[in-house]
């Protein structure tokens, strides 16, 4: 009877959520309004029920439905968005002189930020004296744990390398189902040849390029389509997966963890200042480029999927800011899946410094902060953009360094409240590609960037 009651107050709160798009409330006050909502509920079945209890348990597996579901909605959505905005980029094009530097600054970008991430990383482990910290186990880090044990023999002893081979797909179509751990970044690669092969058929045979360019166009429409309808559920599933963590996280695990939470997002914010004076270097107002990146920051932080960010990216990088379509359309797509600082920069390099002096790793040796950024650079491509992504992204570096995974299953109870840091400061390297790609081919539109009346929001994206 509790498990009906239960589940009856949460069918309650979506149904009220729903009122709420029907009045046409903003969408990012519903999806904060679901975001507070689910810390609340899911307190409360904590207080009520205990976060071990089989009424919890029971009423979590149905409350997950929905943010499970929206999860995987959200990964059903990476694989064409990488290839449609991609391959876009190209049909987009007057011409071809430029795709070469476009991508090279763009991946310049991002692998360099990527790297100062990873260092910082390493900086703030030490500064926070968390080298060689011990955090406590509950039943769900150890079930966290086995489970990733499983994942890791995907990535098991992958050399540096091999990693890079990899890269290159061989078939397309096992990747667009997601079928290895490097299919994004074979997606990738896969759109860019696409791309550069358009560019040719449209110099020797136009007719067919053009028919091309159409249907790309009819499938970029379809898809951003689908991407509306999903970010639409954004609102229940953030309250799902919000009451879910709460419902079901030990205390003492979070406080036992809050000084690592601290030091995650010092390290994000500090990321986010670094951003800002790259901008600077580059002659582009930080505090105007806040204000109008701020939507889709704030829309990335409370979805936690760069991938659900990329259409409000692309669309604030070219309406908002100034940045040309090519560019914007690649260097969004691009940092969907390669150098995101986030999610395979910081998170995964304070994992590796944590666990460095215990597996015998000096960590004031230059040698082996080259070798861990190195391989956090050559790791961080082809993350996906969605929950999850950073996980993938550790167990990739861990297993190219021979280290312990057990430090990423114990990171269980804290993955979603670190999550939403990290994925602002993924799309926020994205975009800062694309500007600082843009300002250097001069292609920037200095006009749109000063024009506070050009901004983009959720609900413009959304109707």
């Amino acid at each position: 009877m509790e498990v009906i009651i239960t589940l009856a107050v949460f069918a309650a709160i979506l149904y009220f959520l729903w009122r709420l798009q029907q009045k046409h409330v903003k969408y990012a006050k519903r999806v904060f309004i679901g975001l507070g909502i689910g810390i609340l509920f899911g307190a409360l079945l904590q207080i009520i029920f205990g976060s071990d209890s089989s009424t919890t348990t029971s009423i979590i597996e149905w409350v997950d439905v929905v943010g499970s579901g929206y999860v995987r909605f959200l990964r059903m959505l990476v694989m064409p968005l990488i290839f449609v905005s991609l391959v876009r980029a190209f049909t987009e094009m007057e011409g071809e002189s430029n795709i070469g530097k476009i991508g090279v600054n763009v991946l310049g970008v991002l692998v360099i930020t990527v790297a100062i991430a990873s260092a910082l990383g390493i900086v703030t482990v030490l500064l926070f004296n968390l080298d060689g910290a011990e955090f406590t186990r509950g039943a769900a880090e150890n079930a966290r744990i086995a489970s990733l044990q499983e994942t890791a023999t995907q990535v098991e002893n992958y050399s540096i390398p091999q990693q890079i081979v990899n890269f290159i797909p061989t078939n397309i179509f096992n990747d667009l189902a997601d079928g290895r751990s490097n299919s994004t970044i074979g997606v990738v690669i896969f759109s860019a040849i696409t791309g550069i092969a358009y560019l040719g058929i449209a110099r020797k045979q136009p007719k067919h390029a053009e028919t091309f360019r159409a249907i790309i166009d009819s499938l970029h429409a379809l898809v951003m389509r689908i991407v509306t309808l999903v970010l639409r559920l954004s609102p229940y599933g953030i309250l799902a997966l919000m009451t879910k963590m709460v419902a079901t996280s030990s205390i003492s695990a979070l406080i036992n963890m809050g000084t690592f939470v601290i030091a995650c997002y010092f390290a994000i914010i500090v990321m986010f200042i670094i951003h800002g004076i790259i901008l600077v270097f580059h002659g582009v107002n930080p505090i105007q480029y806040l204000k109008k990146a701020w939507n889709v920051l704030s829309f990335a932080f409370t979805a936690r999927s760069s991938a659900g960010a990329l259409p409000l990216n692309i669309s604030t990088q070219k309406e908002a800011l100034g940045v040309d379509s090519t560019t914007s359309n690649i260097a969004a797509t691009f940092g969907l899946s390669i150098g995101q600082n986030g999610c395979a920069g910081i998170y995964p390099t304070m994992l590796v410094a944590v666990v460095a002096p215990v597996v015998g790793m000096d960590l004031t040796d230059p040698v082996v902060w080259v070798t861990i950024i190195t391989t956090v650079v050559i790791s961080s491509f082809g993350v996906a953009g969605v929950g999850g992504g950073a996980t993938f992204a550790s167990l990739i570096v861990f297993g190219a360094l021979g280290l312990p995974i057990e430090i990423i299953g114990l990171m269980v109870s804290i993955e979603p409240i670190v999550d939403m840091g990290r994925t602002a400061l993924n799309v926020n390297d994205s975009i800062i590609a694309g500007v600082i790609t843009s300002k250097r081919l001069g292609t920037f539109n200095d006009d749109i960037f000063n024009d506070d009346n050009r901004q983009i929001t959720p609900d413009m994206e959304l109707n």
